[in-house]
């Protein structure tokens, strides 16, 4: 056997190669990271989910302290918002995760972490800086990066993306956001409420398209009302820099031509796999900027090399990646052969109000031919939605001929938290009976669960079926009040 430097190396220090780390060093793998960025964490520490969810709350608190007279008290006129003093706050958030994420944790687990831009020498070994490191498997998990638009002019002018936008100096007057998916709305309603002028920019029809019409339609009409300006069935023909602003020339589905001009200019168009400079061509290792190509054990073409998270494409979302690392601690540490399963993957937009889902979408379901029945309930008949003023919103069930769960979207305030007991339910097998019986706290959001598989069942336990049924052998007499004889019901 060969002797190799590690039993273990993983190149990339986000949630997959942190996931695999931790586990391989406790269970004794001698276990390496490489990670070229200073610190460990990846994207969604430093640049995605935790800073943007820290902006949101900040602009939350802002959007209601000037909302005092919908919750009965004064009007207030709060001074503009000093971006600095926001950016610190994330700063400070991002610091007391980093912890969780430091050198000095993974030393104690037994893992040994190096920080440069690792590239493969042959399949075993990898070049570090000028050093040569061998490891009997390898993971990459390097992440992606934001996707830049293939546009005129987009070389000569400044760009934003997620790794600026969250550590301005300033609050930007205005901007445009080049897309309008998940980033792009949680971006645009936050900042709006913060005091930018935004422009949405969506090459479609419909805002975050992979999610049902009717949802992104609700999510749209709120964030026009709170004055975010969308412009879809847009094609971007170029960018230019103008100094203090940024233009854009804009094809709208007449075909004519726009000029848009924002002092900031916001790319929010998808993410490309960090492929590039590992190597990967030298050993044969087949990719493409969406991704390295794996099978359903997440083994590249060759059996010792494997490859999780942003990197492989698919579903780009931190418990994902997480997901994908213990696939490969199975795979590559137990040997006990694991596929990755993606049938109920949670994910969710953390707009305001909130969207989240579960398994299949209503247009999913539907382009696939898919026989189902959609069952729905408004939280504007939610008692505690109504009592904090957030009757937007709705949750949709989607069954299959037996009545077994398809899958759930809820649009509605935290949305993301509701979904936890699908994300139970879906993934157990358990039956919707068991949540029409259980007892749920009252007033609670979550009661909307109940609600709408209560809709699913109602019509069958109130049925004149049972009805006559009970008459025959209980004698029961019937109505004791009718509507238009005894009462007018209008």
């Amino acid at each position: 056997m060969a002797n190799y430097d590690y039993d273990i190396g993983i190149i990339g220090g986000g949630a997959a190669g942190l996931t695999v780390a931790s586990g391989a060093a406790r269970l004794g793998a001698k276990t390496l990271v490489l990670e070229k960025e200073p610190n460990l964490g990846g994207d969604c520490l430093h640049y995605g989910c935790v800073p943007s969810k820290t902006l949101i709350k900040s602009a939350h608190v802002y959007h209601l302290m000037k909302s005092g007279p919908r919750f009965g008290l004064p009007a207030l006129s709060p001074p503009p918002v000093d971006f600095r003093a926001v950016a610190d706050r994330i700063r400070s958030v991002v610091a007391e995760i980093q912890r969780h994420d430091s050198v000095k944790r993974f030393c104690k687990l037994g893992a040994k972490v190096e920080f440069g831009s690792p590239v493969f020498s042959d399949e075993h070994v990898i070049d570090l800086d000028g050093r040569r490191i061998s490891a009997r498997t390898w993971v990459i998990a390097s992440g992606s990066s934001a996707a830049l638009p293939r546009v005129l002019g987009l070389d000569t002018t400044p760009v934003l993306t997620n790794r600026d936008i969250f550590y301005l100096d300033n609050l930007p007057a205005s901007m445009i956001i080049l897309g309008a998916g998940p980033i792009a709305i949680e971006m645009a309603q936050a900042f709006n409420r913060l005091g930018c002028r935004i422009t949405v920019v969506q090459r479609s029809a419909q805002i975050l398209s992979k999610e049902d019409e009717d949802m992104a339609a609700l999510i749209q009409a709120e964030l026009e009302g709170e004055g975010v300006r969308f412009l879809l069935n847009s094609t971007l023909i170029k960018v230019s820099d103008g100094g203090a602003e940024r233009r854009v020339e804009i094809r709208d589905a007449a075909g004519s031509s726009h000029i848009l001009k924002a002092e900031a200019l916001l790319a929010a168009l998808g993410r490309d796999a960090n492929v590039e400079g590992l190597g990967l061509e030298g050993i044969d290792l087949s990719f493409d900027r969406r991704g390295i190509k794996v099978n359903s054990y997440l083994k590249t073409r060759h059996k010792h090399i494997y490859a999780a998270g942003d990197v492989i494409g698919g579903y780009q979302f931190t418990h994902v990646a997480g997901y994908e690392g213990g696939v490969v601690l199975s795979n590559a540490i137990f040997h006990l052969p694991k596929k990755a399963d993606y049938t109920f993957v949670p994910w969710c937009t953390y707009c305001h109000p909130e969207l989240a889902g579960i398994g299949l979408t209503e247009k999913a379901a539907r382009q696939a031919g898919m026989d189902y029945t959609v069952f729905t309930e408004e939280f504007a008949a939610n008692d505690r939605s109504l009592a904090e003023g957030e009757g937007v919103g709705r949750i949709k069930l989607l069954l299959d001929k037996r009545e077994k769960p398809l899958g759930v979207q809820i649009l509605g305030p935290r949305a993301g938290d509701i979904l936890s007991e699908w994300v139970a339910i879906m993934n157990g097998g358990t039956g919707l009976s068991k949540i029409a019986s259980a007892i749920h706290p009252y007033p609670t959001l979550s009661e909307i669960n109940k609600k709408v598989v209560g809709s699913v069942f109602t019509p069958k336990i109130f049925s004149d079926i049972v009805r006559k049924g009970l008459k025959f052998f209980f004698s029961f007499k019937g109505r004791a009040c009718t509507c238009g004889r005894d009462m007018n019901c209008e």
